[in-house]
């Protein structure tokens, strides 16, 4: 068993455990601090141990050429300030950096050996300490603080350094949200009337009067340019803006107006389900069918909204041609990076609302920054002021009450006044074995989800791969129900191949009978209803290790006809935008024979072509054909990442963790996973102690995007 406080890069009260130097460490001068080439002689050695980036070590070294005088420090500084942003942080956090080099900086990382202790980061930067760097950074004409106007390569503010163009989206991101924040919305009269006719029933929860958090969330949007809503699954966030949208959109008919509505997602995968959810909401609403008419379904991804331009950073929607809408909803924002979200709020129209829903306790993005988990960060406090508690409490007919709860300042906590947390699962209840599971998991509570896992249930089970279970792991990953494994898993990947094979439709049929769709989108179906998530790409537990073993095991058993190159329902997920294709990152397909488009002249069936099936993600709903020829970026899916899993949900989800412990591995990680479970999820450990391990620890995304709102805030005041 793994002992709690081993876990890779944690902090502890023992200094991190090296390999005793059986190999050497290339010979750097011990004064290489002291001198440029110095410097560049110890990144260049982390690059060639693969644990800097070519990108770290030249744009170091383009610094360097920029700056003749620069001293050393500005040179390392901005190789590990490329490094962070890498590793999705926005800025170096320097006070951590001198606290702990090897946590900050995550070295070694993910499956790379530590062959000399005096490789570390800790070893390397032993004795300096901040106001070494603080003084480099300082006289460097690379460098400006905040408070400067001049424009430079880098930012320093508060101790966090920055690479120009991040800290200018941070700043930017900002001021945007201070101004909608500070640009309230007057309320028709008979908006508490009609917010207490779409929920007319209060919440009871056994048998007690709860707060009804969706309805405070409505009151509170319908006041202002922005609002976060979020919450963890099933509490209710697509039904919440529904019901927001009909509020709003009946107000503007009622004088004579129509908002001009958008929804959108990160991925096309979470654009297809929003588009799906949306659809059922909008029929179940007790509005009148004008104002149903009026509230869209269709949802598209951010980078089709916006208007992607091929081959570069930039979009056709931006401040010079910002986007014709009255309102913007983005599901998912958790997804949203900070990139992104600089990029969103540029083409916004200022007189538009903007409404970010998702789930703060997920992971973040992967590109750099965590935009929603910073936005909402104090969320489950409440910190509301006495102002805007008594405001909501009178417009929704409610008491505002959770556990716990503080009061808070819109001077100090201004993002927490825009803030909803829906806090009711109506997906995980109370006696839900998965909801109880992911509470623990956000908690950090190790020791109860440690006993949930054991604790025999219906919906959750766990499998450990040390005590000889290949067999049990092979019939979960064919959803064979074991007598001895106790998993009674009903689906694995052969249901979907047994949907392939069983409801093939008549070869004579042609391409364009509707048959062919119907099968395609049944075979989709049945595939999301297992899914093995894996928390790394490489190695025997990683995806790619995985998506190898269950293709031969599939193929042993005469599933598939190969495990290389296309075969008939291989699974495949597409890994970069295709706009020509209109498919985006993350959408999935399933390669099928399908008859050819020219027909038969003997009357035999026409020619089988391979074409890979996916769902439409544009609002459309069935199923597109695309030959495998031109799927330029696409990968075997059986197993994915548990990042590529956000935005999407499976009956039953087996999350297999790896036989040592990893920097990637962390709460957020496991309840992100966890969650993606409908109906059932399945624990596979490989090493004992691995999970409780990552239940201990908890990724901080670092950036200065509060206290930029704070300074922004400040700044807007000021000027008024």
């Amino acid at each position: 068993m793994i002992e709690q406080g081993q876990l890779f890069g944690e902090s502890t009260d023992q200094p991190i455990q090296a390999p005793a130097d059986t190999e050497q460490s290339m010979n750097i001068d011990s004064d290489y601090l002291a001198s440029r080439a110095g410097v560049l002689q110890l990144l260049s050695h982390w690059q060639t141990l693969g644990w800097l980036r070519p990108l770290d070590l030249a744009l170091a070294k383009l610094f360097g050429q920029l700056d003749p005088n620069a001293e050393p420090l500005v040179l390392l500084a901005t190789a590990f300030t490329s490094h962070q942003l890498g590793h999705g942080h926005i800025c170096l956090d320097l006070p951590a950096l001198i606290k702990d080099p090897d946590l900050t900086l995550l070295l070694p990382p993910e499956g790379h050996m530590l062959e000399c202790a005096q490789d570390l980061p800790s070893q390397r930067l032993a004795g300096m300490c901040l106001t070494h760097w603080l003084t480099s950074l300082g006289r460097s004409l690379l460098v400006r603080c905040h408070a400067d106007t001049h424009t430079t390569p880098l930012v320093l503010v508060d101790g966090r350094l920055y690479l120009q163009r991040y800290w200018q989206y941070e700043h930017s991101v900002a001021a945007q949200l201070v101004r909608r924040i500070n640009s309230p919305l007057t309320l028709p009269q008979d908006f508490p009337r009609r917010l207490n006719d779409l929920f007319n029933q209060p919440l009871y929860l056994d048998g007690e009067r709860q707060t009804d958090w969706q309805k405070v969330a409505c009151a509170m949007a319908a006041q202002g340019r922005l609002t976060l809503i979020t919450g963890g699954p099933g509490t209710g966030k697509t039904t919440t803006v529904v019901r927001l949208l009909a509020l709003l959109q009946q107000a503007a008919l009622n004088n004579a107006q129509t908002l001009r509505i958008q929804l959108a997602a990160p991925t096309g995968k979470a654009a297809t389900r929003l588009t799906e959810s949306i659809g059922q909401q909008i029929q179940s609403l007790s509005v009148t069918d004008d104002v149903k008419d009026n509230i869209p379904s269709d949802v598209s991804t951010l980078h089709r909204l916006l208007g992607s331009l091929p081959n570069t950073r930039h979009f056709r929607h931006n401040s010079s041609n910002p986007l014709v809408l009255d309102v913007l909803v983005i599901d998912e924002a958790s997804m949203i990076d900070l990139e992104m979200m600089y990029n969103v709020l540029q083409a916004l129209p200022t007189h538009a609302r903007l409404i970010l829903l998702g789930d703060k306790d997920q992971l973040a993005s992967v590109e750099a920054g965590s935009v929603l988990g910073d936005l909402c960060a104090d969320a489950q406090l409440g910190y509301y002021s006495e102002q805007t508690q008594h405001q909501l409490e009178t417009l929704c007919n409610e008491k505002l009450q959770a556990q716990p709860w503080c009061v808070g300042s819109a001077e100090q906590q201004p993002l927490a006044q825009r803030t909803v947390m829906l806090r009711h699962s109506r997906r995980f209840g109370a006696d839900s074995g998965i909801g109880q599971l992911a509470r623990a998991v956000n908690q950090g509570d190790w020791q109860e989800a440690l006993q949930l896992l054991k604790t025999p249930r219906q919906d959750v089970s766990y499998l450990s791969l040390q005590q000889d279970s290949s067999a049990a792991f092979e019939r979960l990953l064919l959803g064979e129900a074991g007598t001895s494994d106790k998993l009674n898993t009903a689906v694995g990947y052969s249901h979907y191949l047994h949907v392939l094979a069983q409801s093939r439709p008549d070869a004579q049929q042609p391409l364009h009978d509707p048959s062919w769709q119907q099968w395609a989108s049944q075979v989709l179906q049945a595939f999301d209803e297992f899914r093995l998530l894996s928390a790394l790409r490489k190695g025997e537990f990683g995806v790619e290790g995985l998506n190898e073993r269950v293709a031969q095991l599939l193929c042993a058993k005469q599933l598939i006809s190969s495990t290389q190159g296309w075969y008939e329902g291989r699974p495949v997920l597409v890994t970069h935008n295709d706009y020509g294709l209109g498919l985006m990152n993350g959408d999935i397909g399933i390669a099928l024979y399908l008859p050819s488009d020219m027909s038969s002249s003997d009357g035999h069936p026409a020619e089988q072509v391979l074409r890979v099936a996916f769902p439409r993600n544009d609002g459309q709903g069935g199923v597109r054909f695309v030959l495998p020829s031109r799927l330029t970026a696409v990968e075997t899916v059986f197993a994915m990442t548990v990042h590529k899993s956000q935005g999407s949900e499976f009956s039953h989800t087996a999350l297999i963790l790896p036989d040592r412990l990893n920097p990637v591995l962390s709460k957020e990680l496991l309840y992100t996973g966890i969650t993606r479970a409908r109906n059932k999820f399945t624990l596979i450990e490989s090493l004992p102690g691995i999970f409780t391990a990552s239940v201990r620890r908890k990724v901080e995304r670092i950036s200065g995007l509060q206290p930029a709102v704070l300074f922004a805030k400040q700044q807007l005041e000021t000027k008024v």
